[in-house]
């Protein structure tokens, strides 16, 4: 938060690698080291107890939710809620881009951070419909609820462990994810005249070994701090003019820590809270 921008948006579970290959969208391309090696970590590291009421927050992502985050932003636009894709069990980046405009058009006078979803998985496009249907660890956040623990489909990462798809597939299906995203972002930075920022939360891990836990490992486990994980993109467009952002009192929503939340979750794949 401390650093220079505008408008900040966040693309879930991007490696710095994968988006220095694949970005479409002009500006000076440096490096940063996230605070986190998964969301949950993310948002606790950056946001818990802060209050940054100059600020709007737009997400694709249900965590913030569960993480007491309360009133931390001036106010929270909880796109997973309001355009949820129960086929996908995700949110299109289409949806995402679509309420971030409104977001931008709402607050002239804020800071504005877009959280989305993608290239986290569930995948989207043809590649990820090769792979089939791959969800998130339903069983663990039903667990956690009290409730009987029974996970939909596996994960990508786990397919990928058990051998049941091809690495490259997954690769494949992991890049055309961003690629997808990355289209929605290149027309919001055109409707953007203010300086912005595209980063990441963490990277992920696609079959590297780390030491000393041996075999090739999938996924963004939290608190394991390798450049896979940490490593993340921070794109710079400088834009044509700067906000002049006013803090005031946070707009009154309230928290939804129902099992709604967390099975959502499930599907995007998040063990820890």
């Amino acid at each position: 938060m401390n650093e220079d921008w505008d408008n900040l948006i966040i693309l879930d579970a991007c490696r710095y690698d994968q988006f220095e290959r694949i970005n479409t969208v002009s500006g000076t391309l440096e490096v940063r080291t996230s605070l986190g090696s998964a969301t949950p970590e993310f948002l606790e590291k950056n946001f818990a107890g802060q209050t940054y009421h100059d600020t709007v927050y737009v997400t694709a992502n249900p965590m913030y939710r569960t993480k007491g985050l309360d009133n931390v932003f001036h106010d929270v636009f909880d796109v997973w809620d309001s355009n949820w894709d129960e086929k996908r069990r995700t949110v299109s980046p289409g949806a995402m881009a679509e309420a971030v405009l409104e977001a931008y058009k709402k607050y002239p006078n804020k800071r504005l951070i877009a959280h989305f979803i993608q290239p986290h998985y569930p995948f989207i496009g043809d590649a990820a419909n090769q792979i089939g249907e791959h969800a998130g660890i339903e069983f663990t956040y039903r667990q956690v609820q009290g409730e009987s623990a029974e996970r939909d489909d596996p994960t990508v990462w786990e397919l990928l462990e058990a051998g049941e798809v091809d690495e490259n597939l997954v690769w494949k299906a992991y890049d055309e994810t961003l690629e997808i995203a990355l289209e929605h972002v290149e027309d919001l930075v055109d409707e953007f005249s203010e300086k912005t920022v595209v980063t990441s939360d963490h990277g992920n891990l696609v079959g590297e070994r780390i030491l000393p836990f041996g075999g090739p490992k999938y996924g963004h486990p939290v608190r394991i701090y390798t450049d896979e994980l940490r490593k993340v993109p921070w794109l710079v467009i400088e834009g044509e003019e700067r906000k002049e952002a006013h803090s005031e009192a946070p707009h009154e929503r309230l928290t939804d820590t129902s099992s709604e939340v967390t099975d959502r979750l499930a599907d995007l794949g998040y063990v820890d809270m």
